[in-house]
């Protein structure tokens, strides 16, 4: 068994580890797979409000480029790492790869706290952010899109930085743009839908029906609000809790998901919704429901409440919310984990489409997106899941193997090693 371990890019390496294991890679590729290809820290000068200058730390890592340009969110956020920034360039690698699109593995960070920045302080700093890395970006390079903390307007101001330093036109530099910028229909529930997609094929694998079964949602950000409203519209799942940083609820009877995304619309959390009673984040996990989806941050589900977790299907749309020592417990208990690399890739499936659709410059219905999303999502669950009864390992096993097998290729055809 897996040791547990505290740091996102350590735990991103072992899993690579273990895969490499069943696939018997050579030595040579395992190390070059292990490890980041290029990493970039910079210092990001901006002018605050107050009129003074504060410094700001960034990072952009390619991990692997072998299948495509490099492709990854950036993350705003106080605890922001360079490890955190490694394990998911790593895992965008695996995530690429499982969907079966041409792209590489890239991740980007500032460490800052929005929520203190007023609007004009984050145009400076996404527009600094820009200038510092104009060099390692572009549509044949490195295309950031957004992530934690960061909006489309944030994209927008970042597109126009660099197509001001290169005097040119260049959209599909940056995905998750608005609409009226580039952007794909589509894109802002394809984390969500994607996830969706792959608990209905799970469902399907497992022989359990979806409709009229619980859900609970851990985490009711972006994606976890689309979890609950696409889970109950699309599968006919019943919400029975969420959770965010301020609170969570519970009702066994059911919560109406669109009520409780206005609710939170208006007052900034899920507490206090009427009907329900306060949960934890730690009872949340623990319910006794079909569908859990932990959709937060890293190290949600770990060796201390793993044997607790009740869910016979949990989807991550959080990067990293599973601890490899807690993914074998899991497996044991007979627990349906679909691997966040494979549940969450309909973002970035999206941003491949919203590329494409920027190169030619002719853009699609929000139903050819519906469509197009459906076929790589549910073909990749197929793949991996055969995987998984050919080998008899868990899912994410299985999704390492799928994903590593192809950038494997990709890297020794290139002859790198």
């Amino acid at each position: 068994m897996m040791a547990e371990v505290n740091n996102p890019f350590k735990m991103a390496q072992e899993q690579l580890d273990e895969a490499a294991k069943i696939l018997g890679l050579d030595e040579s590729m395992h190390e070059f797979l292990r490890w980041p290809q290029k990493e970039f820290t910079v210092r990001i000068p901006v002018k605050m409000d107050d009129g003074n200058t504060k410094m700001f730390t960034g990072f952009r890592v390619e991990h692997n480029v072998a299948r495509g340009p490099a492709k990854g969110g950036l993350r705003w956020h106080w605890e922001e790492t360079i490890d955190t920034v490694r394990a998911l360039a790593t895992w965008m690698t695996w995530k690429c790869s499982v969907v079966g699109i041409p792209l590489g593995g890239g991740k980007g960070g500032v460490i800052c706290n929005p929520k203190e920045l007023s609007e004009g302080e984050k145009e400076r700093l996404a527009r600094g952010y820009i200038r510092a890395l104009a060099d390692v970006f572009g549509v044949t390079k490195d295309v950031p899109a957004p992530d934690v903390y960061t909006t489309p307007q944030i994209m927008a101001w970042m597109m126009d930085e660099y197509e001001t330093i290169t005097r040119e036109r260049h959209p599909g530099v940056i995905t998750g743009k608005p609409l009226a910028l580039g952007g794909s229909q589509g894109r802002g529930d394809a984390t969500a839908r994607g996830g969706v997609i792959t608990v209905r094929e799970a469902g399907k694998a497992s022989g359990i029906e979806l409709k009229g079964q619980s859900m609970a949602v851990q985490g009711f950000g972006n994606a976890g609000q689309f979890a609950a409203s696409l889970g109950e519209e699309l599968l006919g799942l019943k919400l029975i809790a969420a959770s965010d940083s301020k609170g969570g609820v519970y009702c066994e009877e059911g919560i109406n998901a669109k009520d409780l995304i206005d609710h939170k619309l208006k007052t900034g959390g899920v507490a206090d919704f009427p009907g329900t009673t306060p949960i934890s984040n730690e009872k949340l996990l623990e319910l006794d429901c079909t569908v859990l989806f932990p959709s937060a941050l890293e190290y949600t589900i770990t060796k201390d409440n793993a044997n607790n977790i009740k869910a016979k299907i949990v989807c991550e749309l959080a990067n990293g919310p599973t601890t490899p020592e807690a993914d074998e417990i899991l497996f044991k208990n007979g627990s349906f984990v679909i691997p966040d690399f494979l549940a969450n890739a309909g973002g970035v499936t999206v941003s491949y489409f919203e590329q494409v659709q920027n190169s030619y410059n002719f853009y699609w219905t929000i139903e050819e997106v519906h469509e197009r999303l459906e076929q790589k999502m549910s073909s990749a669950f197929q793949a991996v899941y055969e995987m998984h009864k050919k080998q008899s390992v868990h899912m994410r096993s299985a999704a390492y193997l799928v994903s590593v097998q192809r950038v494997a290729e990709a890297t020794k055809l290139r002859g790198w090693v």
